[in-house]
Protein backbone atom coordinates (compact mmCIF):
# COMPACT_ATOMS: atom_id res chain seq x y z
CA UNK A 1 0.00 0.00 0.00
CA UNK A 2 1.50 3.25 1.45
CA UNK A 3 4.06 2.59 3.16
CA UNK A 4 4.48 0.40 6.71
CA UNK A 5 5.07 3.74 8.76
CA UNK A 6 1.99 5.56 6.38
CA UNK A 7 -0.02 2.30 5.94
CA UNK A 8 -0.21 1.63 9.93
CA UNK A 9 -1.20 5.64 10.59
CA UNK A 10 -3.84 5.16 7.79
CA UNK A 11 -5.52 1.95 9.49
CA UNK A 12 -5.57 4.28 13.01
CA UNK A 13 -7.68 6.79 10.92
CA UNK A 14 -10.39 3.66 10.17
CA UNK A 15 -9.99 2.06 13.50
CA UNK A 16 -11.14 5.25 15.15
CA UNK A 17 -14.33 6.10 13.32
CA UNK A 18 -15.08 2.45 13.29
CA UNK A 19 -16.85 2.78 16.75
CA UNK A 20 -18.91 6.72 15.86
CA UNK A 21 -19.74 5.12 12.29
CA UNK A 22 -21.38 2.47 13.90
CA UNK A 23 -23.21 4.76 16.66
CA UNK A 24 -23.81 6.98 13.79
CA UNK A 25 -25.55 4.34 11.50
CA UNK A 26 -27.58 2.97 14.58
CA UNK A 27 -28.98 6.81 15.30
CA UNK A 28 -30.20 6.61 11.56
CA UNK A 29 -32.52 3.82 11.74
CA UNK A 30 -34.10 5.03 14.63
CA UNK A 31 -34.91 7.99 12.78
CA UNK A 32 -38.18 8.35 10.63
CA UNK A 33 -36.78 10.41 8.26
CA UNK A 34 -33.95 8.03 7.73
CA UNK A 35 -34.41 7.15 3.77
CA UNK A 36 -35.71 3.56 2.65
CA UNK A 37 -33.28 2.32 -0.03
CA UNK A 38 -36.27 0.76 -1.40
CA UNK A 39 -39.17 2.81 -2.99
CA UNK A 40 -39.17 5.29 -5.94
CA UNK A 41 -35.88 6.67 -7.30
CA UNK A 42 -34.84 10.24 -5.93
CA UNK A 43 -35.45 13.00 -7.13
CA UNK A 44 -31.90 14.65 -7.60
CA UNK A 45 -28.15 12.62 -7.83
CA UNK A 46 -25.52 14.62 -6.35
CA UNK A 47 -22.26 14.98 -8.61
CA UNK A 48 -18.75 16.88 -7.38
CA UNK A 49 -17.17 18.44 -10.19
CA UNK A 50 -13.93 20.40 -9.74
CA UNK A 51 -14.04 24.62 -9.91
CA UNK A 52 -10.50 24.34 -11.46
CA UNK A 53 -9.25 22.12 -14.27
CA UNK A 54 -6.70 21.48 -16.02
CA UNK A 55 -6.66 23.70 -19.11
CA UNK A 56 -7.09 21.29 -22.67
CA UNK A 57 -3.15 20.65 -24.23
CA UNK A 58 -1.97 21.23 -20.48
CA UNK A 59 0.79 17.99 -20.17
CA UNK A 60 2.67 16.68 -16.91
CA UNK A 61 5.70 14.08 -17.90
CA UNK A 62 7.85 12.10 -15.53
CA UNK A 63 8.59 8.82 -14.07
CA UNK A 64 5.42 6.82 -12.82
CA UNK A 65 7.83 6.97 -9.44
CA UNK A 66 8.05 10.63 -9.11
CA UNK A 67 4.36 11.44 -9.90
CA UNK A 68 2.23 12.43 -6.79
CA UNK A 69 -0.51 9.60 -5.95
CA UNK A 70 -3.84 10.60 -4.36
CA UNK A 71 -5.23 7.81 -2.87
CA UNK A 72 -9.00 6.67 -1.88
CA UNK A 73 -10.03 8.28 1.50
CA UNK A 74 -10.92 6.55 4.37
CA UNK A 75 -14.52 7.42 5.65
CA UNK A 76 -17.25 6.96 8.09
CA UNK A 77 -19.85 4.55 7.60
CA UNK A 78 -22.21 7.19 7.28
CA UNK A 79 -20.32 8.30 4.11
CA UNK A 80 -19.69 5.10 2.60
CA UNK A 81 -23.06 4.83 1.09
CA UNK A 82 -24.92 6.58 -1.69
CA UNK A 83 -27.49 8.56 0.62
CA UNK A 84 -26.79 11.91 1.61
CA UNK A 85 -26.32 12.40 5.89
CA UNK A 86 -28.31 14.92 7.57
CA UNK A 87 -26.71 15.60 11.08
CA UNK A 88 -29.29 16.09 13.14
CA UNK A 89 -27.70 16.73 16.61
CA UNK A 90 -24.23 15.03 18.10
CA UNK A 91 -26.16 11.49 18.57
CA UNK A 92 -28.35 11.52 15.97
CA UNK A 93 -28.44 10.99 11.69
CA UNK A 94 -30.71 10.63 9.23
CA UNK A 95 -30.35 11.33 5.56
CA UNK A 96 -31.76 13.56 3.05
CA UNK A 97 -35.10 13.19 1.14
CA UNK A 98 -35.03 12.86 -2.58
CA UNK A 99 -31.23 12.68 -2.79
CA UNK A 100 -28.56 10.65 -3.30
CA UNK A 101 -24.92 10.29 -4.86
CA UNK A 102 -24.24 9.34 -8.28
CA UNK A 103 -20.77 7.85 -7.03
CA UNK A 104 -19.70 7.17 -3.35
CA UNK A 105 -18.55 10.44 -2.09
CA UNK A 106 -15.08 9.36 -0.80
CA UNK A 107 -14.33 8.41 -4.32
CA UNK A 108 -15.71 11.44 -5.74
CA UNK A 109 -13.80 13.39 -3.82
CA UNK A 110 -10.73 11.51 -5.00
CA UNK A 111 -11.09 12.34 -8.31
CA UNK A 112 -11.72 16.54 -7.27
CA UNK A 113 -8.73 16.24 -5.24
CA UNK A 114 -6.82 14.88 -8.00
CA UNK A 115 -8.06 17.61 -10.98
CA UNK A 116 -7.73 20.42 -8.17
CA UNK A 117 -3.86 19.79 -7.23
CA UNK A 118 -2.99 18.83 -10.96
CA UNK A 119 -4.81 22.23 -12.06
CA UNK A 120 -3.00 24.43 -9.01
CA UNK A 121 0.22 22.60 -9.34
CA UNK A 122 0.99 21.74 -12.51
CA UNK A 123 2.14 17.97 -11.28
CA UNK A 124 2.42 14.47 -12.53
CA UNK A 125 -0.98 13.78 -10.67
CA UNK A 126 -2.55 9.93 -10.74
CA UNK A 127 -5.20 8.22 -8.90
CA UNK A 128 -5.12 5.74 -6.50
CA UNK A 129 -5.57 2.60 -8.32
CA UNK A 130 -1.91 0.08 -9.25
CA UNK A 131 -0.52 3.71 -9.00
CA UNK A 132 -0.52 2.89 -4.87
CA UNK A 133 2.73 0.72 -5.27
CA UNK A 134 4.55 2.98 -7.42
CA UNK A 135 4.14 6.65 -6.43
CA UNK A 136 6.44 8.32 -4.39
CA UNK A 137 4.77 10.76 -3.02
CA UNK A 138 1.11 10.00 -1.61
CA UNK A 139 -1.55 11.94 -0.53
CA UNK A 140 -5.22 9.92 1.56
CA UNK A 141 -6.49 10.66 4.17
CA UNK A 142 -9.91 10.37 6.17
CA UNK A 143 -13.45 12.29 5.16
CA UNK A 144 -15.16 13.00 8.65
CA UNK A 145 -18.15 14.91 6.89
CA UNK A 146 -19.68 15.78 3.78
CA UNK A 147 -23.09 16.56 4.31
CA UNK A 148 -25.54 18.47 6.28
CA UNK A 149 -26.17 19.84 9.55
CA UNK A 150 -29.22 20.99 10.82
CA UNK A 151 -28.63 22.89 13.77
CA UNK A 152 -25.88 25.14 11.81
CA UNK A 153 -28.07 25.07 8.61
CA UNK A 154 -25.31 24.81 7.50
CA UNK A 155 -23.40 22.23 4.76
CA UNK A 156 -20.03 21.14 5.94
CA UNK A 157 -17.58 19.18 4.62
CA UNK A 158 -14.25 18.26 7.01
CA UNK A 159 -11.11 16.01 5.58
CA UNK A 160 -8.25 14.79 7.41
CA UNK A 161 -5.32 14.92 5.26
CA UNK A 162 -2.19 13.33 5.22
CA UNK A 163 0.82 13.52 3.03
CA UNK A 164 3.88 11.15 2.84
CA UNK A 165 6.16 8.76 0.79
CA UNK A 166 6.27 5.16 0.55
CA UNK A 167 9.42 5.04 2.08
CA UNK A 168 8.75 2.65 5.36
CA UNK A 169 11.36 5.72 7.20
CA UNK A 170 9.68 8.53 5.31
CA UNK A 171 8.29 11.70 7.53
CA UNK A 172 4.12 11.99 7.45
CA UNK A 173 2.39 14.66 7.44
CA UNK A 174 -1.26 15.44 8.53
CA UNK A 175 -3.63 18.45 8.74
CA UNK A 176 -7.59 18.93 8.88
CA UNK A 177 -9.22 21.10 6.40
CA UNK A 178 -12.64 22.17 6.78
CA UNK A 179 -15.30 24.14 4.49
CA UNK A 180 -18.89 25.44 5.91
CA UNK A 181 -21.47 27.03 3.49
CA UNK A 182 -24.35 29.00 5.91
CA UNK A 183 -27.70 29.88 5.36
CA UNK A 184 -28.61 26.35 3.19
CA UNK A 185 -32.25 25.20 3.32
CA UNK A 186 -32.67 21.55 4.04
CA UNK A 187 -33.55 20.42 0.45
CA UNK A 188 -31.94 19.01 -2.22
CA UNK A 189 -31.88 21.24 -4.89
CA UNK A 190 -30.06 23.73 -2.47
CA UNK A 191 -28.08 21.19 -0.09
CA UNK A 192 -26.47 20.13 -3.93
CA UNK A 193 -24.52 22.76 -4.94
CA UNK A 194 -23.67 23.62 -1.31
CA UNK A 195 -21.58 20.45 -1.08
CA UNK A 196 -20.30 20.82 -4.21
CA UNK A 197 -19.06 24.41 -3.49
CA UNK A 198 -17.81 23.29 -0.11
CA UNK A 199 -15.89 20.42 -1.53
CA UNK A 200 -14.23 22.15 -4.00
CA UNK A 201 -12.96 24.92 -1.06
CA UNK A 202 -11.20 21.87 0.43
CA UNK A 203 -9.84 20.88 -2.47
CA UNK A 204 -8.26 23.88 -2.76
CA UNK A 205 -6.60 24.14 0.43
CA UNK A 206 -5.57 20.86 0.41
CA UNK A 207 -3.85 21.68 -3.30
CA UNK A 208 -2.19 24.82 -1.86
CA UNK A 209 -1.19 22.48 1.38
CA UNK A 210 0.63 20.36 -1.35
CA UNK A 211 2.08 22.94 -3.69
CA UNK A 212 3.63 24.36 -0.49
CA UNK A 213 5.52 21.42 -0.38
Amino acid sequence: MIGATMGKTMRSFRNAGIRSGLLAVAACLALAGCVSIGGKAPEELFRLTPEETAPAGATASGQLGDALVVLDPEADRSLDVLRVPVRVDAARLAYLKDAAWVEKPARQFRSLLAETIRARTGKLVVEGGDFEVTGKTQVGGRLLQMGYDVQKSAVVVRFDAMRGSRAGDAEISTKRFEAIVNGVEPKANAVGPALNQAANDVARQVADWVKGD
